[in-house]
């Protein structure tokens, strides 16, 4: 099975700034964390820009990845944030 990889960016508006850079730490834990990650990245570029590299074992994995965050705190932080991706699989 191909390994599924994210790259791409996000941006959020200055105003919500603070509450992205601050959640993001346990973002980046809790998805290290899951089953099948193995690989995850998010650096921030430039104010409010957020490139993002993940990489998990296969699609199950990776679509358990997207079923979690949906649930989570980082959802809700980053909702409406402009997100640019990119998923392949390699």
């Amino acid at each position: 099975m191909p390994n599924i990889r994210l790259r791409g960016t996000f941006t959020c508006p200055p105003e919500r700034l603070a509450a992205v850079r601050a959640a993001l730490p346990d973002h980046v834990r809790l998805t290290r964390a899951e089953p099948g990650c193995l690989s995850f990245e998010v650096t921030e570029t430039a104010a409010g820009t957020f490139v993002v590299a993940e990489c998990f074992t296969d699609r199950d994995a990776f679509e358990a990845h997207q079923e979690r965050t949906r649930a989570s705190h980082w959802a809700t932080v980053t909702e409406g944030c402009a997100r640019d991706y990119e998923v392949t699989e390699a």
